[in-house]
């Protein structure tokens, strides 16, 4: 319950400011919309979101994780939108909290866990999140890292753990990639000191057969979207300003805003690093030097030392790691650590909440001093609904545009089918749907139309029953279709490629396999009693 409680209370300022509405706000709101309507029409799993770009489309979920706009997507079909957001981030909060307590629970008494599990819900990086960032899938991912921690301490149990820990890293990929990054790496890490110290490589073999199984649990995400990079301009994730030298403590760009933010997450970084420190020291002299507190300790020091321009090799070479953009997001793991810490060493409560006071000071003195976060009111949500109703879609971002498509280009108020030349046309658009588009053109001559959207491979186009193959407007990627004189009946679908139906079926069969380990087990007991 004091979990609930502490996750209303942060948004007690949503009642008088309105909406927090920070970095990413748009694309999640927008995003839930468009799934919504997407459901609507009888599509369970969109790929193409049809109104980004003004209209244009973009195959945004093809490549960001479902289980945030999926979410997202129900409180939008069950709820008043303008309270959406709010009940995403409790719910988000929530978890957090509560997986805490779980882990919590196996070493201190009720009444520690649930303190750590309401500062885990409310930690510093997540208020962050919260009113700054509108990280929302980042946000819902923080309640995955106290179960690793418990699944990688248990992971000598390699027949009850191998399945819970490869479900943890599937829900990781499926929730938020920059997380499952860093969740994968920590079970690197964790795993190779718990195996150390336990002198059992057996522990290795279970990690990598739950890192394997996670994967293919996860394939009918994993497969397309990273067999799909090279349609979209996805190198656009680390341009200038979302590269992790941009973004490491205390950097200086020329961008006053981005500094100004790096400099709140810069305090917020060294504040938690200092008392992870103190609190790791006062858990050590209460004589907690386990198993536990050396991978929390050895935990820390590498989440630390990523935040630093001394780690800038580390982050070139690594696999995937340069993606995650932001050295900083590592607090989402460094607050987990710090967390314990606390609850494990520091007993006294004056020092707990004095603690918590000087974490409140500081974002206090970034939100007075520094930057200030942006709010929206309920104004503003609804006319993010009211462009979705009216199809005026909403601005797309750059590394999920097709390969040729130039935003700066397109016209955002042309028609959904034009005649590019003289010739003259009778169009009837029948259906306009996310994935099936369904028109005809009676031209007066031959001539090329032109369809309000993005080419991308996936889209399967017949004229008259005939396939052919679009064309592209030269200098925004608009498709171009040639309509010969007469009437033509042009259907556009979007179909199933090769690596969509790979994901899916070797999701399936690595459900199958999941589901049938256990009992395989069982059965050579019973044949060798």
């Amino acid at each position: 319950m004091s979990v609930g409680v502490a996750a209303f209370l942060v948004e007690v300022p949503f009642f008088f400011l309105g909406m927090p509405s920070g970095h990413d706000v748009e694309f999640h709101t927008y995003s839930w919309l468009e799934v919504l309507e997407q459901w609507k029409q009888g599509v369970i799993y969109p790929r193409w979101a049809a109104q980004a770009n003004f209209g244009y489309g973009s195959p945004r979920f093809v490549f960001y994780p479902p289980a945030s706009w999926t979410l997202g997507g129900a409180l939008a079909g069950l709820l008043p939108w303008v309270v959406v957001p709010g009940v995403f981030i409790w719910i988000a909060l929530v978890a957090a909290g509560l997986s805490m307590f779980v882990l919590a629970r196996k070493w201190l008494d009720r009444r520690d866990a649930i303190f750590a599990a309401t500062f885990y819900a409310i930690n510093p990086y997540n208020l962050v999140v919260v009113y700054w960032r509108s990280a929302l899938a980042e946000l819902l991912a923080s309640c995955l890292l106290p179960l690793l921690l418990l699944l990688v301490l248990r992971a000598g149990e390699a027949r009850r753990v191998t399945i819970p820990l490869a479900l943890l890293l599937a829900a990781a990929w499926l929730t938020n990639a920059p997380a499952a990054v860093m969740i994968h790496y920590s079970l690197a890490l964790l795993v190779l000191i718990i195996a150390w110290r336990r002198r059992s490589p057996r522990i290795l073999l279970t990690a990598a057969a739950a890192v394997a199984l996670g994967a293919a649990l996860a394939a009918f995400y994993l497969l397309p979207a990273i067999y799909e990079q090279k349609w979209v301009t996805i190198a656009a994730a680390i341009a200038r300003g979302s590269r992790p030298q941009d973004n490491f403590l205390f950097i200086h760009t020329t961008d006053p805003d981005h500094d100004h933010f790096n400099r709140i997450m810069s305090l917020l970084a060294v504040g938690e690093m200092a008392v992870t420190v103190g609190a790791a020291w006062a858990a050590y002299k209460l004589r907690r030097r386990g198993e536990l507190w050396v991978a929390l300790t050895v935990w820390a020091a590498g989440c630390s030392a990523l935040l630093f321009p001394l780690s800038r090799l580390l982050w070139d070479f690594l696999p995937k790691l340069r993606f995650m953009q932001f050295p900083w997001r590592w607090l989402l793991c460094l607050s987990m650590i710090l967390t314990l810490f606390l609850s494990l060493g520091i007993k006294r409560w004056w020092v707990r909440i004095t603690i918590c006071a000087g974490f409140l000071l500081i974002l206090g003195f970034g939100w007075w001093r520094v930057q200030a976060p942006w709010w929206d009111q309920a104004a503003d949500l609804r006319e993010m609904q009211d462009n979705m109703s009216d199809q005026i879609g909403y601005e797309g971002t750059d590394e999920y545009k097709p390969v040729g498509a130039e935003l700066p280009a397109i016209d955002k108020d042309a028609r959904r089918v034009t005649v590019v030349g003289p010739a003259h046309a009778a169009i009837h658009v029948f259906q306009w749907d996310a994935e099936s588009k369904l028109f005809t053109v009676q031209m007066s001559a031959a001539d090329e139309v032109a369809v309000k959207l993005f080419c991308y491979p996936a889209w399967r186009l017949e004229v008259n029953g005939h396939l052919v193959q679009p064309r592209e407007k030269q200098g925004n990627g608009q498709m171009l279709i040639a309509a010969g004189a007469g009437n033509n009946r042009v259907l556009i679908r979007f179909t199933q490629t090769w690596d969509r139906k790979w994901g899916w079926w070797i999701s399936a069969i690595a459900l199958i396999l999941m589901i049938a380990l256990p009992y395989a087990g069982h059965f050579r007991g019973v044949q060798n009693p």
